[in-house]
C-alpha cells in the first residue's frame, strides 16, 4: 500500500511535460528585399520552385553572404514578380517563381519538343 501511495504521490512529477528545447535561427543579417516573417515562407517557396536546396544562391555557412551570384539574380526576380504582380488591379498574387521555373533551375521560355503542335481553337 505505501508503494502504491509513493508512486501515485510521485505522478504529477513525472506527468509533467518535459521543456522543449527551443531552437533559436540567428537574426537574419543582409536583408534587401523581404523582411524576416517574409524571410522564411518565401525561401521554402524557392526551393520547390526551382527545384534546389540552400547553397543554391547561399554560400554555406554564411547566409548573408552575397559571393554567390544566384543570390543576386534572385533579388533581380523577386523584382520582377513584385513588378508584374503590382500590375494587377485585385491586388492578387498572379506571379511566382513556380510560374516560370516549374520545379527547374532555370526557367521554361518555350513548350518541351515533344509537346503537341496544335493551335488553340
Amino acid at each position: 500500500m505505501r508503494i502504491a501511495i509513493l508512486l501515485l504521490s510521485l505522478l504529477p512529477v513525472f506527468a509533467q511535460e518535459a521543456p522543449k528545447a527551443e531552437h533559436k535561427m540567428p537574426a537574419p543579417k543582409n536583408l534587401k528585399l523581404l523582411t524576416p516573417d517574409e524571410l522564411m515562407p518565401a525561401m521554402r517557396s524557392f526551393t520547390v520552385a526551382l527545384g534546389v536546396k540552400c547553397d543554391f544562391c547561399h554560400v554555406k555557412g554564411d547566409f548573408a553572404s552575397d559571393e554567390n551570384p544566384h543570390k543576386d539574380v534572385a533579388r533581380h526576380m523577386i523584382e520582377l514578380a513584385r513588378d508584374v504582380n503590382a500590375k494587377f488591379p485585385d491586388g492578387k498574387r498572379h506571379v511566382t517563381c513556380y510560374t516560370c521555373h516549374r520545379g527547374a533551375e532555370e526557367p521554361a521560355t518555350a513548350p518541351p519538343e515533344d509537346a503537341p503542335n496544335q493551335a488553340p481553337k
